[in-house]
């Protein structure tokens, strides 16, 4: 049993996202029901944000939570509700939330007819998989989609992870996860590209080179970015 006010949460999915969310929340005083996992990679986060929690199969983890957290690639989302469903593992007035940034909680109807309660909240942010994570949270967005009835409830827990929460409308998702992944998929792609070149000519850290470079130059860019165009030129007056 949780104490009042606190879930027993269940994470589906130890890649960079879900393990830092649960510490997130385990940080507030909700208890981790168990992680489940494949990947050593994922028992090894797991173990490093999240210790002791068990390692569960799928569906005993979400029948024993009270929120049941979808970190999982957006791509495999659709497959593993509609699978649960199938076995009937989801439980009527549980919360279950994903974190996929382009899609809303449509993609959970078949948890919603089963009785739980769909949310989607996705941060506004590039995660490492690190304790890191956990204090850049503390400046980040989360994107929160929810029917009207339920949207206190994923804003209050955007809060709890430490997010500041801001609405997104099922339509709208697309554009969210749109706007984010130009942000940051190019900015891998050159950071890699320029590390190369920086280890070519004998730089053997160019992180600690392109470090600051990077930083300072998103951060340019987002000052011009908001920086209020300046007023068009006048015409001379007609003669």
């Amino acid at each position: 049993m949780t104490a009042a006010g606190r879930l027993g949460v269940g994470i589906v999915g130890a890649g960079r996202v879900g393990p830092v969310l649960g510490a997130a929340l385990a940080g507030t005083g909700h208890a981790i029901v168990g992680v489940a996992t494949v990947s050593d990679a994922g028992r090894e986060r797991a173990e490093a944000l999240l210790p002791g929690a068990p390692r569960l199969d799928v569906r005993t983890l979400v029948e024993r939570s009270e929120l049941v957290l979808l970190a999982v690639p957006e791509e495999e989302l659709a497959g593993l509700v509609a699978g649960l469903a199938e076995v009937g593992a989801w439980l009527p007035g549980q919360l279950v939330v994903h974190t996929a940034p382009g899609a809303g909680v449509g993609v959970l109807a078949p948890a919603a007819a089963a009785g739980a309660i769909p949310l989607a909240l996705n941060p506004a942010m590039a995660f490492t998989g690190t304790s890191m994570d956990l204090a850049r949270l503390q400046s980040a967005y989360c994107a929160v989609t929810a029917s009207g009835p339920v949207l206190p409830i994923g804003l209050a827990l955007a809060v709890e992870m430490g997010c500041e929460p801001v609405v997104i409308a099922e339509a709208d998702r697309p554009a969210w996860a749109a706007a984010l992944s130009s942000v940051v998929e190019p900015m891998a792609t050159v950071v890699r590209s320029s590390a190369a070149l920086l280890r070519e000519i004998g730089i053997e850290s160019p992180d600690r080179v392109l470090g600051p470079v990077a930083r300072s130059g998103l951060e340019r860019a987002l000052a011009a970015a908001v920086a209020p165009a300046p007023p068009p030129l006048l015409d001379p007056e007609p003669e």
